[in-house]
């Protein structure tokens, strides 16, 4: 990894860290980043994971690198996004973790309702759920690319908020095309973990990209 910036690192650790990765996504991480900075929650530090980008993602987030909260920005060779979740999460500080997808953003009270939910509920190792979709509510099936179902149906990892130490049971996510949301929970669930499902719809899931990997990987199974 290279071009690191920390910025306004301190001793004490955050609430939750949140993990954006990205790939050729500029014209898209302003609203991302855009929507973080404008939670209602403070309490938070951003690890960013450029996969290898080509465009000027860099470029597209220089404003935002004086904002208060603790910020590390890397760019790493690209390794897809289980490998650059991964090593988002590894290198976060935060007593959770969790995502913003690069082509998705937050309600202003993301964080602050689920910060909410984790402190009535302390045992709770892995919160997710609640999302509002913009565009198609229909993915491919991990198991049958070639069959829709709707995203009701879907464990969706951008809403994973993990407590640190499950991470470092499970090593992260595996590195499977498709579905490694999922299978990290159906992990979770083997290895016993607290699990509770919000459905507080206040992660923003856009739909409407069409480099999305949900979408790219639907318009290539059309016949």
């Amino acid at each position: 990894m290279d071009m690191v910036t920390p910025t306004n690192r301190s001793s004490a650790l955050p609430f939750f860290s949140v993990v954006l990765t990205s790939y050729n996504r500029a014209k898209l991480l302003k609203r991302a980043f855009r929507s973080l900075t404008q939670q209602t929650e403070t309490d938070w530090e951003a690890v960013i994971i450029d996969d290898g980008s080509t465009d000027d993602s860099y470029n597209q987030l220089l404003p935002y690198l004086d904002i208060p909260n603790p910020l590390m920005y890397f760019k790493q060779a690209s390794q897809g996004c289980a490998a650059s979740k991964n090593a988002g999460m590894f290198l976060s500080t935060g007593r959770y973790i969790t995502f913003l997808d690069s082509d998705d953003e937050y309600d202003p009270e993301h964080l602050a309702s689920r910060k909410k939910i984790l402190l009535q509920n302390p045992q709770v190792e892995l919160l997710h759920g609640g999302i509002t979709i913009v565009g198609s509510p229909f993915v491919p099936d991990r198991f049958n690319l070639q069959k829709m179902i709707h995203l009701q149906d879907c464990v969706i990892g951008g809403t994973f908020f993990i407590k640190r130490h499950l991470v470092n049971v499970l090593h992260g996510f595996e590195d499977i095309a498709l579905g490694h949301d999922a299978d990290f929970m159906e992990r979770a669930t083997c290895q016993g973990a607290s699990i509770l499902k919000t459905d507080l719809p206040t992660y923003i899931y856009h739909r409407e990209t069409q480099n999305s990997i949900t979408n790219n990987l639907s318009t290539s199974q059309t016949i």
